[in-house]
């Protein structure tokens, strides 16, 4: 039960800063291309490497603290299924050529940002 309790606490938390990330990247980019959701995706896969990297490297933490970090916090940051709904969308608007660059942006940046992290991580505690 306290796993619950933890996740939901932790994506409360993720999903609020999420909207604040949203807002900003709105104002600070536009809203023609889906940018907020680019960046979260990349950004949430960059801190899940460094997390993971960190738990894998010295994981002593409690399997609650994990849980807030990456179920809570990264899964209520991250926005997977909103990439899904807006490359949707652009591709509906007919915009094939920027459909593609967001999802295989998306797709690439992520993974890049993941292993980014997991090197900084395995890196610094070398």
């Amino acid at each position: 039960m306290l796993g619950y309790v933890v996740v939901f606490f932790g994506a409360g938390i993720g999903g609020a800063v999420r909207h604040g990330m949203n807002i900003w990247v709105a104002r600070w980019l536009g809203t023609h291309f889906p940018a907020h959701t680019f960046v979260i995706n990349i950004l949430g896969s960059l801190l899940m490497g460094l997390i993971a990297g960190w738990f894998a490297e010295r994981g002593q933490e409690t399997s609650q603290v994990r849980l807030f970090l990456t179920t809570g916090i990264l899964g209520g940051f991250t926005t997977f299924s909103a990439f899904s709904l807006d490359a949707v969308l652009l591709w509906e608007r007919q915009e094939h050529l920027l459909a593609a660059i967001y999802v295989g942006g998306s797709v690439v940046g992520a993974l890049a940002g993941l292993v980014l992290g997991l090197w900084i991580v395995r890196t610094a505690l070398a």
